[in-house]
C-alpha cells in the first residue's frame, strides 16, 4: 500500500515537475452531439457566416474505421459550407416549358377563309393567302399572330377592300390588272409586302413609262422645287384678287444659249462654241415666274410642259397652258433671248 501510495506520489511530483503543468485531453464526442453538429452546419450553411471549423479530436488515440466515415461526411458538409449559397434560377433548368408557357399557342385556321375588307367581303383558300412566303398575308395567317373576327366570323383586314380582289386574283392565278388599276394595285402590294406582284407590275405600263420620265426629269435637279413654287404662286395670286383661278408666265427652253431671228434649232440640243467671257454676255433671267431650262435630251420643251401639267394634276390642280410669245430681250449686238413663254392658268375650283 504504502509503495503505491508513494509511487503515484512520485510520478505526480514527477510531471508537475517536468511540465510545470498538467496536460490537457478531450475525450471523442458522443455520436448524437456530432450528428447535431452535423446537422447544425447544413442547416445554416446558406448564410453568409464566416468560414470556422471546428474539429474534435481525442490526444492520443488513432482514427477509428468509424471515424474516418464521420470525418469524410464532416468534409462533405464542410465542403457545401464553403460553396456561396447561389440557388439556381427555377427556368434555368428547363427553358423550354417556360417559353412554351409564355407564348400563346398558335392559331388554327380552316381550309376555306372568310376575310373582311374594310367592309368588302371575300372567301379564298387558306394555301392561297400563304402563296408567298415574306409577305404580310402569309404572316397574318401563319398562326403567330391575333387576327380579330367581325360580327359574323370573318377574318378583319383594316384596309380598303377596293382592290384586294385583283391581289387574290394573283395570288391565285398570277394574273395582274387593268392599266388603268396598276398605281393603284401597286400601292395595295407594297402595303402587303407581295414582292412578286410588285416585280411584275413594274414591268409593265404605265410604272415602266414613269421610270423612263423620272429618268429625264433627273436631269432637272430643281424640277420639284419649281414644281412648288408654281403652286405656291397661283394659290397667292388667287388668294388676293379672290379668283376661282391664277395664271403664271413660265419659261421653258432647252438650249442653253440664245438664238437670234436668223438662227434657227436644227438638232436636239443647240450649243454654240464661245468662251466664258462671251457666255456671261448671254446670261440673264427672263422676267417670268418661273423658268425652265435648259437640258441636254431628246425630250423637248413640249414633253416637259407635259410632264408639269401631269404632276400638278396628279396632286389635284387643274392646269391649261399655252405659248404667248418668246422673251425678246436684247443682249448684246444682234442677239436676243428667243426663249418661249408659256402662260399656265390654274383653275382651283
Amino acid at each position: 500500500m504504502q509503495q503505491n501510495g508513494s509511487s503515484a506520489s512520485n510520478a505526480s511530483n514527477g510531471s508537475n515537475g517536468s511540465n510545470g503543468r498538467q496536460a490537457l485531453s478531450f475525450s471523442p464526442l458522443p455520436a448524437a452531439t456530432t450528428t447535431r453538429v452535423r446537422r447544425f452546419i447544413q442547416e445554416r450553411r446558406t448564410l453568409p457566416l464566416p468560414r470556422v471549423m471546428v474539429v474534435f479530436s481525442a490526444a492520443g488515440d488513432t482514427e477509428k474505421p468509424g471515424d474516418a466515415a464521420m470525418s469524410s461526411s464532416d468534409s462533405a458538409a464542410e465542403e457545401d459550407f464553403r460553396k456561396p449559397a447561389s440557388p439556381a434560377p427555377s427556368f434555368a433548368l428547363s427553358k423550354k416549358p417556360l417559353r412554351s408557357s409564355l407564348n400563346t399557342p398558335e392559331q388554327e385556321f380552316p381550309e376555306v377563309i372568310s376575310l373582311n375588307v374594310g367592309g368588302t367581303y371575300f372567301t379564298t383558300r387558306l394555301s392561297t393567302l400563304r402563296r408567298y412566303e415574306d409577305t404580310m398575308l402569309a404572316a397574318m395567317f401563319s398562326g403567330r399572330h391575333y387576327i380579330p373576327r367581325d360580327a359574323d366570323g370573318r377574318y378583319f383586314i383594316d384596309r380598303d377592300g377596293t382592290y384586294f380582289a385583283d391581289i387574290l386574283n394573283f395570288l391565285r392565278e398570277g394574273e395582274l390588272p387593268h392599266r388603268d388599276r396598276v398605281r393603284a394595285v401597286h400601292r395595295e402590294a407594297q402595303y402587303y409586302a407581295l414582292g412578286p406582284l410588285l416585280d411584275s407590275l413594274e414591268d409593265t405600263q404605265p410604272l415602266t413609262g414613269e421610270k423612263v420620265r423620272q429618268a429625264f426629269l433627273d436631269l432637272m435637279p430643281y424640277y420639284r422645287d419649281n414644281l412648288e413654287r408654281i403652286v405656291e404662286i397661283a394659290k397667292l395670286r388667287a388668294m388676293q384678287k379672290k379668283a376661282r383661278f391664277a395664271k403664271l408666265k413660265i419659261c421653258v427652253y432647252k438650249e442653253e444659249m440664245p438664238i437670234t431671228p436668223y438662227e434657227r434649232p436644227l438638232f436636239n440640243s443647240l450649243r454654240f462654241e464661245r468662251s466664258d467671257s462671251e457666255a456671261k454676255l448671254f446670261e440673264h433671267h427672263c422676267e417670268v415666274d418661273v423658268s425652265f431650262g435648259p437640258w441636254e435630251a431628246v425630250a423637248d420643251v413640249y414633253d416637259l410642259l407635259h410632264c408639269i401639267v401631269s404632276d400638278l394634276d396628279e396632286r389635284g390642280i387643274t392646269a391649261e397652258q399655252q405659248c404667248i410669245g418668246v422673251c425678246d430681250k436684247h443682249l448684246i449686238n444682234h442677239y436676243y433671248c428667243k426663249r418661249p413663254i408659256y402662260e399656265f392658268k390654274i383653275t382651283w375650283w
